[in-house]
Order: C-alpha cells, then sequence, then structure tokens
C-alpha cells in the first residue's frame, strides 16, 4: 500500500523552537511542512508572517504548503513566493476574483491549491477544479488548532472525488483538523491524498515515529 502523504502543521509546534520542529520534519517521513499564515481577521488568530517563512525555507528539505488563512490572499502571491513557498492554497471565501488568484500563483511558480471551510460546499470547485494542484478540506473551522474533528468531511472527500471524475481531473485532497490514528483511516478510504497533522505529531513523545505512524497506517473498510 503506497503511503498516504503527511503535512505536519507548524502551528503546533513550539514557536521557541521552530528550527528544531523543521529539522524533526526533514527527518521523518512527512511529504511536505504545512505553514498556516493567519491575519486575525478572516480567522480569529495571527500567526507568523512572511520573514519567518523564508528563515523555515532555508533549512526546510521539504515542500512548504503554505495556508493563507487571510483576507484577499491575491495581494501577497510575490512575497509568498519570495519567502520559498512551494505549494500556495487561498480559501474560496477570501478570494472575489478566484480564478485570478490562481492563474497569478501558477504564474509567480508555485502550485496553486484552494481550500473549503467545512461549511463551504464543494459545487463551488465546478469552474476552477481544472485549475488547482490541490484542494484542502477544512475538518475543523480554520483559525486554531486542536479542535474536535468534523465527521462530514468523510462524505465531503466522496463528493469531490465525484467532481474531479466528472471533470476528468485529479488534484491532491489535503485535509486539514483532527487529523490523528482515529480519524485518518476513514479519510484515506474516502479518497484523501494529504493528511495536514499538528496536535498529533508535535504532541507525541517521539514525532518522527508518530508521523511514520500516521503515513502508514491502514484505511478503514467503508
Amino acid at each position: 500500500m503506497t503511503p498516504v502523504k503527511i503535512a505536519p502543521s507548524l502551528l503546533a509546534a513550539d514557536f521557541a523552537r521552530l528550527a528544531e520542529a523543521v529539522d524533526m520534519v526533514n527527518r521523518s517521513e512527512a511529504a511536505m511542512l504545512h505553514i498556516d499564515v493567519m491575519d486575525g481577521v478572516f480567522v480569529p488568530n495571527i500567526t507568523v508572517g512572511f520573514p519567518v517563512i523564508a528563515s523555515l525555507a532555508r533549512i526546510a528539505t521539504k515542500p512548504l504548503d503554505v495556508h493563507m488563512m487571510v483576507t484577499d490572499p491575491g495581494r501577497f502571491v510575490g512575497q509568498v513566493r519570495d519567502a520559498g513557498a512551494d505549494i500556495m492554497n487561498v480559501h474560496v471565501e477570501a478570494c472575489t476574483h478566484l480564478h485570478r488568484v490562481v492563474q497569478s500563483i501558477r504564474t509567480a511558480g508555485m502550485r496553486p491549491a484552494v481550500t473549503l471551510n467545512p461549511a463551504t460546499p464543494v459545487c463551488l470547485l465546478e469552474e476552477i477544479i481544472s485549475e488547482v494542484d490541490m484542494v484542502l478540506l477544512m475538518s475543523v473551522n480554520p483559525g486554531f488548532g486542536g479542535q474536535k474533528f468534523i465527521t462530514s468531511t468523510v462524505d465531503k472527500i466522496r463528493r469531490l472525488r465525484a467532481l474531479m471524475a466528472s471533470a476528468g481531473v485529479s488534484p491532491m485532497i489535503e485535509v486539514d483538523g483532527g487529523v490523528n490514528l482515529a480519524t485518518a483511516p476513514d479519510l484515506i478510504a474516502a479518497g484523501a491524498d494529504v493528511l495536514v497533522a499538528g496536535s498529533y505529531v508535535f504532541n507525541a513523545p517521539d514525532p518522527t515515529q508518530a508521523i511514520t505512524t500516521l503515513a502508514h497506517i491502514t484505511p478503514s473498510r467503508q
């Protein structure tokens, strides 16, 4: 069985020891490093900015998946690129002209991804699904780590898979929020390709082993 891709979320790391967290991810089986940028407006929290991302990019050996939880993220495409992001992930709900933003991300040399909040239906991706490399489904409400997993996300993955099949495309499906050994088997069975894991990884006694365990977990039988 092909391992699922794991994207440890630095939101759950010790911010006083971010270099150590990145080094752990570098040495692990993680596929990418997930970095949340929050502005205190689109979501009720503020996290890291571009100078921090640029510092992390200098030591990271895994691709940087930068999740922009901000208003009008299209304003920052150049800064996200210059900070060293490989993937720029923008919320459908935050973009007035989503197609233009996605095009500008790809033109800037990054891989475009779009994110849906828990209450946002997958049908809103119908006109953009062929333009993106990844879709992130939030399985908690964005803004804080450690929230309870929203179980309807599992069926949402199936609906997204159906939409992709109808369009004849296959961007990766990423899930963020409440990912652990209890929720991951259902997510993988439904069709998730990438699991963002914060608390599960960084609160573990051995974060490297936690990533390995999650990457090789067996899907549930649905």
